[in-house]
């Protein structure tokens, strides 16, 4: 295999349910969108050359402590579109509720009886909605099946996916990219994020370069070579290869691989995602060495229903039983926040849901993930707006958070069981991640997720002083050049630190 494995209490007035003082002086201060308000001055310079108004953002720096005014407030208690610093509302409110060891659990029934190695029945795989089951885990969790003496199935291998219900949903809905690993939905058994991973390897004595695929699908003929140009830079290679990436069934290169290029990776989503999941199982059992008399499908609700009656999905009257439990929540939290994993964002969204539903087999709904979400924000933080949600991710046009809030949720989580689980997921500014090549002149200092949509670019974080204190930093632009923005983003979290 070739893939590689892809991150005190609170302060009095908040603890009591009252708003930080930084807050409470809005509602009775001029508005701060004032044009008058001065911004510093390398952000104004900043928005200025990206052509973005003033009235298309909103800036909040404050102590993370809550205990001194603002620093800077511009506009805070507008609601804005924060693209994927959503994530760090659906995080903070995953670690707090379901507790930073939070395991999901996949499961592995033999439902049948086992003679000389072959299980005479089918083998039911309970996805339990795992944000990380990639190729290397499920691999290790089939071969574990084999190491338990069952090398072939007569029968089937029955997918139960029930534990999230998801309404239907075209990949190309949100921006017409539906090959875009970005945009791969929920799955209560979601392998690999229903993503292939390419692998382009040069063969410079037969003037080819070799193709692997990860995981390997059943179904599918791939093409195990593409022509090898000796000559020329390795531009854009994606193009040249002139991919149909679009078939289920036939994945072929009708162009060239420049040798310059060396050995590439290029990951891309599947373009039949419903099918993923069956096409995996099948393909890494076989190339395994395992072997399948049937084919692998979804169960039936009539099935499942009779597989519960008769105890065979609780694994009483199963001949085997196995538990893949998942990395913890914490493990998970950081690659959601580090990289902006949408799908994993959503499965922390939707287990929050499903874990306040009452019944032996509850189900994971966007409805129950929202309402488990506004339920905690009002609990934990009943002073504050409470943010718009939509998936929990930010690959959303309808979400909406203020800066305000959003600050406020930082302050609370600052002093909360969970602080150093939520900070140490997210991006170092200069160093790491999603902020490796920003804000470089602070490196180190600040702690910050990103957001970026068309027509959204966001940060939100933590920055350290150069006094020594800790800052809070929420910067949110809403406008069609907001891409252009960033540098006054930058501007923003080096402002912060540098503390002028």
């Amino acid at each position: 295999m070739f893939l590689t494995p892809l991150v005190g209490r609170l302060a009095a007035v908040v603890a009591l349910g009252l708003a930080p003082a930084w807050v409470l002086a809005q509602k009775t201060a001029p508005s701060p969108s004032s044009p008058k308000t001065l911004l510093p001055a390398a952000i104004d310079k900043a928005l200025v050359r990206a052509q973005i108004p003033r009235e298309a953002v909103t800036l909040l720096v404050v102590d993370a402590a809550g205990k001194q005014p603002a620093r800077l407030n511009y506009r805070s208690l507008v609601p804005m579109n924060p693209a994927s610093v959503m994530k760090l509302v659906t995080t903070y409110a995953a670690l707090d509720v379901l507790g930073p060891d939070f395991l999901w659990t996949t499961q592995l029934l033999m439902d049948g009886q086992i003679t000389d190695g072959v299980l005479n029945g089918n083998l039911v795989v309970r996805g339990g909605g795992d944000p990380k089951l990639v190729v290397e885990r499920l691999q290790a969790l089939l071969a574990q099946v084999q190491s338990s003496g069952v090398k072939a199935i007569r029968g089937d291998i029955v997918l139960d996916r029930s534990a999230f219900r998801m309404p239907a949903r075209d990949a190309a809905d949100f921006d017409g990219e539906p090959l875009r690993p970005y945009n791969a939905s929920p799955d209560a058994l979601l392998i690999n994020f229903k993503s292939l991973v390419l692998k382009f390897t040069p063969d410079p004595l037969n003037q080819r370069a070799l193709v692997q695929v990860e995981p390997p699908l059943a179904g599918i003929v791939i093409d195990e070579s593409v022509p090898m140009l000796r000559v020329g830079r390795c531009g854009d290679w994606r193009s040249e290869l002139r991919a149909s990436v679009d078939n289920p069934n036939r994945l072929q290169f009708a162009g060239t691989y420049a040798s310059a290029c060396g050995e590439r990776f290029w990951p891309t989503a599947y373009p039949e995602p419903d099918s993923f999941a069956a096409r995996a199982i099948e393909g890494s059992w076989r190339a395994l060495g395992g072997l399948l008399t049937g084919t692998v499908r979804d169960a039936s609700e009539v099935e499942l229903a009779t597989l519960r009656a008769r105890g065979s999905l609780s694994g009483d009257k199963a001949s085997l039983r196995l538990d893949a439990p998942s990395l913890p929540l914490r493990d998970i939290v950081r690659d959601v926040n580090k990289f902006s994993n949408n799908v994993m964002a959503q499965h922390l969204f939707l287990t929050m849901g499903r874990q306040a539903q009452p019944g032996p087999n509850p189900q994971a709904t966007p409805e129950a993930g929202r309402t488990a979400l506004a339920a905690w924000w009002k609990k934990s933080l009943p002073q504050q707006a409470a943010p718009i949600l939509d998936n929990g991710s930010g690959l959303s046009r309808s979400e909406r958070i203020s800066a305000a809030s959003l600050a406020a949720m930082l302050q609370h989580a600052a002093q909360s069981r969970v602080a150093q689980d939520l900070l140490d997921s997210l991006p170092i500014a200069g160093t790491d991640a999603t902020m490796r090549e920003r804000a470089k002149g602070v490196a180190g200092q600040a702690f910050i997720k990103t957001g970026s949509l068309r027509d959204v670019a966001a940060v939100a974080g933590y920055a350290n002083g150069a006094s020594g204190a800790r800052y809070i930093v929420v910067g949110i632009i809403n406008h069609p050049n907001a891409g252009a923005g960033r540098g006054a983003l930058d501007a923003l979290i080096q402002w912060a630190v540098q503390e002028r």
